[in-house]
């Protein structure tokens, strides 16, 4: 039982002198699925990877204060994309301006000349044609 007793102390020593080599180089902390980030420690802080678009920043703590900064190169492409939006949007602007206002959008105004005599020309022919099935529809002796 003493040998058993000692190989045991031996395994376990053995064991924890290994882990602080292991813990030199510490594992990327993988986000669980359907998670965005994943982070890999870096000097000073982390390296964070957006698992969706594949952009990188660096990550450090500073007072209790997490902050992360964009890479140098992701930051022209997004300064680039938001570059390319503001004038997109501009143009869409202009053309929306330049854009004729459809009769329908003209808030509180009356219809034309037009459009009253259409509308009453409707509604004359409908009365008339009511008119006649109400008196096709009634005895000579005038109750229905």
């Amino acid at each position: 039982m003493g040998k058993a007793k000692h190989l045991f102390l031996a395994i376990v020593l053995a064991a924890s002198f290994g882990a602080p080599a292991v813990a030199e180089t510490p594992p990327p902390i993988i986000a669980p699925d359907g998670e965005r980030f994943t982070l890999t420690p870096a000097e000073g802080g982390y390296v964070r990877l957006n698992k969706e678009t594949g952009a990188l920043s660096y990550c450090s703590a500073k007072d209790g204060v997490t902050a992360c900064r964009l890479g140098a190169e992701e930051r022209a492409a997004f300064e680039a994309e938001i570059e390319r939006l503001r004038k997109e949007n501009a143009a869409l602007k202009a053309r929306a301006e330049a854009a004729p206002v459809p009769p329908a959008a003209r808030p509180n105004m009356a219809p034309s000349e037009e459009e009253f005599e259409r509308a009453l020309s409707f509604t004359e022919r409908f009365l008339r044609r009511i008119m006649r099935l109400f008196r096709e529809e009634t005895s000579p002796g005038g109750a229905l």
